[in-house]
């Protein structure tokens, strides 16, 4: 989070640590006070409340609705292939959310009914998903990597 410029991280449920436990702060590697961080006590409280903010709430989940990682676009464009900035002030097209499941049941059916969009990684292997970690990294990456071609870089 913090190497994408994360604005902040929701951290839902009883069962997700969070700063400043052991494991947590192991992993970060020090990044973990550069990131602000909410505890919220369920992944459906935080979906009503970023939808509550006008954020765009995208699920990331393997199903019949999901669009293939490579075939979405987390940002509006105008006709000419600009970011589409509708609110100069908060510059709200940028504001976007993912929503992750745990590794054993995924993100929540009401949590995905409730999402403006649904992505998958698809994946060719026996196993239909990738863990938790690698998937936040690839999306996150591909975010950058979307609003740097909208920027023009």
């Amino acid at each position: 989070a913090e190497a994408a410029r994360c604005a902040s991280v929701m951290l839902c449920g009883s069962m997700t640590p969070s700063p400043p436990h052991p494991k947590v702060l192991k992993t970060a590697l020090g990044a973990a006070e550069y990131v602000p961080f909410e505890k919220v006590g369920s992944t459906w409280e935080a979906v009503q409340e970023l939808k509550r903010q006008g954020v765009k709430v995208v699920g990331v989940e393997t199903t019949s609705r999901s669009i293939p990682l490579w075939n979405c676009s987390f940002f509006e464009q105008n006709d000419d292939g600009n970011a589409n900035e509708n609110d100069e002030e908060n510059n709200d097209i940028r504001r976007v959310a993912f929503i992750f499941g745990n590794e054993m049941i995924g993100v929540d059916t009401q949590c995905l009914e409730a999402c403006d969009e649904l992505i998958s990684l698809p994946t060719h292997g026996v196993k239909n998903s990738l863990n938790v970690a690698t998937c936040v990294s690839v999306v996150i990456w591909e975010a950058l990597r979307q609003l740097d071609d909208l920027d023009g870089n």
